[in-house]
């Protein structure tokens, strides 16, 4: 199908404005207007019963989090939040607005993570605090009023990607045993070549430029592109891993290797659910307030999480 129309306008509204791509800018200037964009296209985020920043005390650092609770019912399940933004843009900000309604509408703790960023920290910076903040959680549940036995992690873009590596790094740590795993549109192959990466070239929305623009900030080393912990359609064995709800949008350059991901899961018996947003292109779901779509895509994740959730 054609573009979405309310996706043809947001596209209209950048040509019209002569909105540069963020792969031209400098950095400052592309996580300046990155922020700008989100915030625009959310809207007012709405309200939760108790938002709160943390700093956690890992092993030889602290990182920034953000905890959402939507009611003030102690222990909740948690879900730990990746924002996207190709490993080199991105901040607690730019997800602020879908983790408060992912909070709201699933009913459970969204715990933001705010990891660092390439270039300034190249991979794998950005799964090491992923991966131990999840693990802090997990053994300090009760600090943020969460449940441990319910956890969950999730992303969009390139949080999708470090929510997947999270979750190949837990399987087979006893400490830490996710609920399920909700990758919204992500990048799961450093090295992909395929139809959908090929094809999306549109100068006005995300495309094949972007994806080798934030791969080439993120990766320090070309056999990086390799390791599954950067590219996890990469690993020999998916077998073990937790339930998955795979979101991709049509005019993505990420959609093929993200379908791809979903069916391996699927052949090495994982519980996945796999859903394109027709009309859709990469971004639609922080889009909360000129996008139906994203709106549909939020309550579909929540209702995901609450299964999981509850049958944990």
């Amino acid at each position: 199908m054609p573009l979405d129309p309310q996706i043809q306008a947001m596209r209209e509204r950048r040509v019209r404005a002569g909105a540069p791509q963020l792969y031209t800018l400098s950095l400052a200037e592309a996580r300046a207007a990155d922020l700008a964009s989100i915030q625009a296209e959310a809207g007012e985020p709405e309200p939760v019963h108790e938002v709160t920043d943390h700093l956690l005390p890992l092993t030889d650092r602290k990182i920034p989090v953000r905890v959402y609770r939507p009611r003030a019912e102690q222990p909740l399940p948690a879900l730990l939040y990746f924002f996207g933004g190709g490993w080199t843009l991105g901040s607690l900000e730019t997800c602020d607005a879908v983790c408060r309604s992912l909070a709201n509408t699933a009913g459970c703790l969204v715990i933001s993570v705010g990891y660092r960023l390439a270039p300034e920290h190249r991979f794998p910076a950005a799964v090491e605090d992923c991966h131990e903040a999840v693990a802090y959680v997990a053994a300090h549940a009760a600090e943020f009023g969460a449940d441990p036995s319910r956890l969950a992690v999730g992303g969009d873009s390139a949080g999708g990607n470090l929510a997947a590596a999270v979750a190949l790094l837990t399987r087979t740590e006893p400490a830490v045993r996710l609920a399920g795993q909700l990758l919204v549109y992500p990048n799961t192959d450093q090295l992909a070549d395929d139809e959908s990466l090929r094809a999306h070239d549109d100068p006005w929305l995300f495309n094949h430029r972007s994806v080798g623009w934030y791969r080439g900030h993120y990766l320090a080393d070309d056999a990086d592109a390799a390791d599954p912990l950067a590219s996890p359609l990469r690993a020999p064995d998916l077998t073990g891993l937790p339930p998955a709800l795979v979101i991709t949008a049509e005019y993505d350059p990420l959609r093929d290797q993200g379908e791809e991901y979903a069916a391996r899961l699927a052949d090495a018996g994982v519980d996945v659910e796999i859903t394109r947003y027709p009309g859709m292109v990469h971004g639609f779901f922080t889009m909360l307030d000129s996008v139906d779509a994203a709106r549909t895509a939020v309550i579909q994740s929540a209702a995901t999480l609450e299964r999981w959730f509850a049958t944990e």
